[in-house]
């Protein structure tokens, strides 16, 4: 169940963080607010890390293919260019963006917009994954969703990854990634093996 963030009384911009492990629904939640900013009348501008092609390169698209039309950025530099009349601005996999985008939604903040961020919490080594961390220490709002484990059942809050690749980021699916509780994940690939 998502809690939504109380806004009344709230005159300025602000930064909403949306994170988890993968599976666990930030996107699905990105999507879903976004589009009740539309229907509120505000106008909403996307964007999504250039590197992140999964879904094509226009679309923010959720594991349940809800989705929304979306300007793909290498430079987060590109998001200081808003029009004045967008008043809600949305960024998936922000995981993947780079540390300036903290300095530029505190701006954008500062001049009056709601700024909506998912990503990853945690990389699959269990490590803060990019500036995520950053944004959460910025952010008015934060909302951590969960998985549910592969394994287990239970709550899932890290991405384990099936593969032997080391380097950091490997954009997959299931093909490449679980959900899995602490427990789980710890056990590693002992659970592969099953």
């Amino acid at each position: 169940m998502f809690l939504e963030p109380n806004f009344s009384g709230q005159r300025s911009g602000w930064i909403e963080v949306i994170c988890g492990s993968m599976f666990s629904g930030k996107t699905e939640e990105l999507i879903r607010r976004l589009k009740r900013a539309r229907i509120a009348g505000q106008r909403i501008e996307v964007f999504k890390p250039k590197i992140d092609t999964r879904y094509g390169e226009s679309r923010v698209v959720s594991h349940d293919s809800n989705s929304l039309l979306a300007t793909p950025i290498a430079d987060t530099r590109r998001l200081l260019e808003v029009p004045d009349n967008v008043t809600v601005i949305g960024l998936d996999e922000a995981q993947f963006f780079d540390p300036d985008v903290v300095r530029h939604v505190q701006t954008l903040a500062g001049r009056g917009k709601r700024i909506i961020i998912a990503g990853l919490d945690m990389d699959f080594r269990g490590e803060p994954f990019g500036p995520i961390c950053n944004l959460l220490a910025v952010a008015e709002y934060i909302t951590k969703v969960h998985a549910i484990c592969s394994h287990c059942g239970n709550l899932a809050t890290h991405s384990y990854r099936l593969t032997q690749d080391q380097n950091t980021v490997v954009l997959g699916e299931k093909d490449l990634y679980e959900a899995r509780c602490r427990r789980c994940y710890s056990m590693g690939n002992i659970l592969e093996l099953k």
